[in-house]
């Protein structure tokens, strides 16, 4: 969980200074985002798989840790940078490094509970979430006592300790172990994905994911810009209110969802995926209010309910791919995941709407920010249909794998002759 939460203020940390960033680098809406967003999204996702693919074979708590190592080292780099391609580099280094951090996380976490605590474990895990955005989006408070760059070292330096807490106290239990079906001994990208074309749940969970974080972290990527731009607040101001939204109320709903996960999977299997539908499809009417309404108290009032609520979905969907991916493709299958989801909130979401920023401004001025995040707003309803399609195929995917049997029938092995074929076209 704190891995995860340095992950996540990381990310944090340079959305909340692209201002002051852009003011020192001289820069475009279209460069910070590139400089913030597709930098780190196009060399995570590169080395995203690979590592994946290594974590579902090595030692994976020597690789969470050597990755944190990494990008806390390249972390602190950026905030010693003096130029544009400097920066870039730097990004470009923590991207690599963040792609070794969830995959082996979470195929960790699935090892150490049966699949139906799952859920559970995962919700604490995402705790991490909340955690890092909270210290990241604080990045605002360092940036005005002491300068933008010092919120870089501020991230960097404490990481390098955590890394060493992680390689010294964690230990790395057998693969597979709590599954009630044995896994193949191995299985490659090509396997994972052959497996998901025949796993309904698991593409809708892998789709879900990703609209999902187009939606939300998309959303919340431009949303410190937004305040300052739209509704006049310091940079201090918006990442301050921007901090308690997501520590205090992101936490609030992490530990709701963890109670309720408790109770609920263990009950009906859909009750996963459902949770992970209602609340996007709840969380997308005031996200589309935040980003239209004109009152900055009616503003921050929507996305004191959007942002915690953005949340929710987060361990229920790693819980998801855990128990609908055999334990030889746990890692793979997350990094496929994120490999969706980042394309979409680091590159597709900045991007596009930093592109379309800068050739609205000469018509909106200050507010073309504003005009670009409203029809993003409405893709959560994109979103939650996927996650409603997943809960229509998990009973069936939690049988295949070999993680339940449904009501019924004979108990019967999980099928994994693709593992063992190839696939016709």
């Amino acid at each position: 969980m704190l891995v995860y939460a340095l992950n996540i203020a990381d990310r944090f940390v340079m959305s909340t200074l692209i201002e002051p960033i852009k003011a020192d680098l001289g820069l475009s809406d279209f460069s910070i985002a590139f400089l913030t967003g597709t930098a780190l999204a196009c060399f995570y996702v590169m080395a995203g798989l690979p590592l994946a693919y290594l974590a579902d074979r090595t030692n994976r708590r020597s690789l969470v840790a050597g990755a944190l190592a990494a990008w806390s080292v390249m972390t602190t780099c950026c905030g010693l940078v003096q130029n544009y391609w400097q920066m870039l580099i730097a990004r470009v280094g923590v991207g690599v490094g963040e792609a070794g951090g969830t995959p082996p996380s979470v195929s960790l976490l699935s090892d150490y509970f049966p699949w139906r605590s799952r859920a559970l474990a995962m919700s604490i895990y995402s705790l991490g979430l909340s955690l890092g955005s909270a210290l990241g989006t604080s990045a605002g408070f360092v940036s005005d006592a002491w300068g933008w760059r010092a919120a870089f070292l501020v991230l960097g330096v404490p990481g390098l300790l955590v890394a060493l807490a992680v390689r010294t106290t964690i230990a790395e239990p057998a693969r597979g172990r709590l599954d009630e079906a044995p896994p193949p001994a191995k299985a490659s990208l090509e396997d994972t994905l052959n497996f998901a074309r025949r796993q309904p749940a698991l593409f809708h969970a892998w789709m879900g994911a990703a609209v999902y974080t187009l939606w939300a972290w998309g959303l919340m990527w431009w949303t410190p810009s937004y305040l300052v731009r739209s509704h006049h607040m310091s940079l201090g101001a918006a990442g301050g209110a921007l901090s308690l939204m997501n520590g205090i109320g992101g936490t609030a709903v992490l530990l709701f969802t963890l109670v309720l996960m408790g109770k609920l999977e263990r009950r009906d299997v859909r009750a996963v995926p459902l949770y992970a539908a209602v609340t996007v499809l709840i969380g997308t009417f005031p996200s589309i209010l935040a980003y239209a309404a004109a009152s900055r108290q009616m503003t921050l009032l929507c996305l004191w309910i959007f942002i915690p609520l953005s949340y929710a979905p987060f361990g229920p969907t790693y819980a998801l791919l855990q128990n609908l991916t055999p334990a030889s493709m746990r890692a793979q299958s997350t990094a496929v995941m994120l490999f969706l989801a980042n394309i979409a909130n680091l590159v597709i979401a900045p991007q596009v709407v930093g592109f379309a920023s800068d050739r609205l401004a000469p018509l909106y001025g200050a507010e073309s920010l504003r005009w670009c995040l409203v029809p993003l707003a409405f893709v959560g309803f994109w979103g939650a249909w996927h996650f409603w399609r997943c809960a229509k195929y998990t009973a069936a995917g939690l049988e295949r794998t070999g993680n339940a049997v449904l009501p019924q029938t004979a108990p019967s092995a999980p099928d994994t002759s693709i593992l063992r074929e190839r696939l016709p076209p």
